[in-house]
């Protein structure tokens, strides 16, 4: 992938670097501890490494090598969540049922407001409106 931001892959789709909602943060450190609905929304509940650009970085306390927050990934409008285990037929709120919990390895942006989260949980794909980071307070 090229440096220059406006860039994507071969493939059409964006990877998580270049989606400013993500920006200095590092999500291939990050961790999902939850996924739930939140009306129409996904909000999937993570620990979320923090790099030294982001405003709310915080040096790490002696313990620890770096900055984790707890943050909330929210997509609104979720209509749709694919991965291993869910069914064609099932609703979002069935499907998030069986998502599992980890570390995460990647987001991409797919065509057709298409999302493709993938980590310790397997592959999710996710149709929804573009994503939103929260961090949470401590």
């Amino acid at each position: 992938m090229s440096e220059n931001k406006t860039m994507v892959n071969l493939d059409g789709s964006t990877d998580w670097r270049l989606l400013r909602e993500f920006a200095a943060v590092d999500l291939t450190s990050s961790f999902v501890l939850s996924w739930h609905l939140e009306g129409a929304a996904l909000c999937i509940d993570i620990d979320v490494q923090l790099t030294p650009d982001h405003p709310f970085y915080e040096e790490p306390r002696p313990a620890e090598k770096v900055c984790i927050r707890p943050a909330l990934i929210e997509f609104p409008h979720a209509r749709r969540i694919e991965s291993e285990g869910v069914s064609d037929s099932q609703d979002v709120a069935a499907a998030i049922a069986v998502l599992g919990l980890g570390a995460i390895s990647g987001l991409r942006r797919l065509a057709g407001g298409r999302y493709e989260l993938e980590g310790e949980f397997g592959i999710v794909m996710i149709a929804a409106d573009r994503p939103i980071l929260r961090l949470k307070r401590r």
